[in-house]
């Protein structure tokens, strides 16, 4: 089976396009970066029009580089959610229209889960059961994952999630959009113990987490004083410390409730090198391994959305022809793999 997928949930749009046995043919994505770095966040209007601008030029560059035609495709998958609602509608209706006239199928993907399955596009791919660990600006939560569709919730964020409170920090830092990125880059640069940051939640059992607090703690240190380069360096440091430490006890916690001994890590923020290092040597003293995707395609790709579509496809999951996108989506509700 051979699939196109389309991903429009936020700020990129990403084509591409998926074989069965021959993996990956195409990859196309556009990143709207520049047109919201002067706003300083994603503005949803302007999304969803520059998806508009984006999505058919980009399906046509990835058949162009797959050296493919319409005819050779024998599916689309589109996300449908969780994401802004005008973005997903964007992919949505485009996907599904394509679907229709080229008589395929078509297929409703969850963004999550395309995250969740992105390390299986890799070399290595990791084998069922894991505990996934999906961080991003949306998103911070631990599964428990014993099959596709088979996912049990064991902890979330209870208010921002990581990747929103580094975009948050760096702003108090002063650096552009998106902050995430760029905080880590500064982080380097800072001096180990200048600062302590606390460890939210982690004085307390349970796999909750908790970044509105640390971020809180964040603003008022720089209010305190962080009108130097170094000094900025090194709070971006005691900050990106205090969140992978947090990232990885709950891990650590969510590993010795399953009993299992894979970790998968996907989301925007696991490309971060601090924690990928923090959890490989965590994994490593367990005996057991981590995974995680190139990081081209921890953040939002067609590509995913490809492969989990080619997955659910092959599963016989079909979508209606009526177009509808859900911007909250609990993951849990995914059904099974052929149930």
């Amino acid at each position: 089976m051979r699939v196109l997928g389309i991903e429009t949930s936020c700020d990129e749009t990403g084509v591409a396009i998926y074989d069965q046995h021959q993996g990956l043919l195409a990859n196309q994505l556009y990143s709207q970066v520049k047109l919201h770095a002067d706003y300083g966040g994603v503005v949803p209007e302007l999304a969803s029009r520059d998806h508009v601008r984006k999505t058919v030029p980009l399906i046509q560059a990835a058949l162009a580089e797959a050296g493919l035609q319409a005819s050779d495709i024998h599916g689309v998958a589109y996300t449908a959610g969780p994401g802004l609602v005008g973005a997903l509608m964007v992919g949505a209706t485009v996907g599904r229209a394509l679907a229709y006239a080229w008589e395929v199928p078509a297929v409703a993907v969850h963004h999550m889960e395309g995250h969740l399955l992105a390390p299986m596009l890799e070399a290595n791919p990791p084998a069922f059961p894991f505990v996934a660990l999906l961080v991003s600006g949306g998103h911070t939560q631990l599964i428990a994952v014993t099959g596709i569709g088979e996912y049990r919730l064991l902890g979330e964020s209870i208010d921002d999630a990581a990747g929103e409170a580094f975009d948050k920090t760096a702003k108090l830092l002063g650096l552009d959009y998106p902050g995430g990125p760029m905080l880590a880059r500064l982080a380097q640069q800072g001096v180990p113990g200048r600062y302590k940051f606390p460890r939210p939640m982690t004085d307390r059992p349970g796999l909750a987490f908790s970044f509105s607090g640390l971020k809180t703690f964040a603003a008022n240190t720089v209010r305190a004083g962080a009108d130097d380069h170094q000094t900025r360096a090194d709070v971006a440091r005691a900050f990106e410390e205090a969140v992978v430490e947090t990232l990885m006890i709950k891990c650590r916690r969510a590993l010795d409730l399953t009993g299992f001994q894979r970790l998968v890590m996907a989301g925007g923020v696991s490309a971060n090198q601090s924690l990928r290092a923090s959890m490989g040597e965590m994994m490593r003293q367990r005996g057991g391994e981590v995974f995680y995707a190139r990081p081209e395609f921890c953040t939002d790709n067609g590509a995913m959305i490809a492969y989990a579509g080619m997955v659910r496809l092959l599963g016989g999951s079909q979508a209606s022809l009526a177009v509808s996108v859900r911007p909250r989506w609990p993951l849990e509700e995914l059904p099974a793999l052929g149930a």
